[in-house]
């Protein structure tokens, strides 16, 4: 038989009613009042008559039963946030970067490099043309690129330090926003432990307040009839079954009740006598 006239309860959780109700028929050897299982009522006839008592058992916990939902309402509003906000696009619209080094990040690394070693290439060269006799009219050409090249990587180190200065500042941001997926994390940690306390409450105050005092009270109650422990009403607890109402036949001493009675109209032939009645 399973749980269905307990509307206080949600569907989700009348399956976890009847677990904790089990668990207490298993365990209810243990308790006072509680060792006469078997004896009179078994524990099959017990569940039964609890499970019919639907929302006389399930309210007696009703406040703790309210926390419950809304803890794990909570918990799933705070779920279903943090994920809607993982979602987000980045500021401005933009999409966020992925992951490695992007083209950017590689020409700032090599440009130093590269017009570093091209400047004193050209400088060098050009300097060692100019020390030869007669001078050749490229030299005074190799030394002005080689200080082009200069130039450059004077430039090109400045870029990287203005790019190392900007990733230093999106690394604080990564940061602060790391530092704030841990507290929803920590936020999403505390609905968990709520629920936990909430759901552990409400099954305590449903087996000392609704369960075992039902219990007690049916093995205490002699007029329950161990064959169908539920045909007659018991104070608190409910009835299971179903009279069929009586029907007597009368009895063959008893006088008769007075009927109306009805005759047939007496409906004659006419009557066509001898020679002297005949008809017209």
């Amino acid at each position: 038989m399973h749980m269905n006239s307990a509307p206080h309860l949600l569907p989700e959780d009348r399956q976890e009613f009847e677990r904790i109700l089990d668990e207490a028929l298993r365990t209810a050897h243990e308790r006072p009042g509680l060792s006469t299982i078997g004896d009179r009522l078994n524990a099959v006839q017990l569940r039964t008559m609890v499970l019919a008592a639907g929302t006389f058992v399930t309210e007696r916990a009703s406040p703790e039963y309210d926390h419950y939902v809304k803890a794990r309402q909570a918990l799933k509003a705070s779920v279903a946030t943090t994920t809607h906000d993982s979602a987000l696009p980045a500021p401005d619209g933009e999409p966020l970067e992925p992951p490695g080094a992007g083209v950017g990040a590689v020409v700032t690394v090599l440009a130093p490099v590269l017009a570093g070693t091209a400047a004193v290439i050209f400088l060098l060269v050009g300097y060692i043309l100019k020390m030869l006799k007669p001078v050749p009219a490229f030299a005074d050409t190799m030394v002005t690129a080689g200080w082009f090249f200069g130039a450059l990587t004077a430039a090109a180190i400045l870029a990287a330090a203005v790019g190392l200065l900007i990733t230093a500042v999106r690394n604080g941001a990564t940061q602060v926003v790391a530092i704030d997926e841990a507290g929803e994390a920590d936020a999403s940690d505390e609905h968990v432990q709520e629920l936990s306390r909430a759901r552990e409450a409400w099954r305590h105050a449903l087996l000392e307040r609704g369960i075992y005092p039902f219990l007690r009270d049916a093995l205490a109650d002699p007029s329950v009839d161990p064959a169908t422990p539920a045909r007659r009403p018991m104070g608190r607890i409910p009835s299971l079954g179903y009279d069929r109402p009586g029907f007597d036949s009368p009895g063959e001493g008893d006088s008769p009740s007075t009927h109306p009675s009805f005759t047939s109209p007496d409906f004659t032939s006419p009557d066509f006598g001898g020679p002297e009645h005949q008809p017209d």
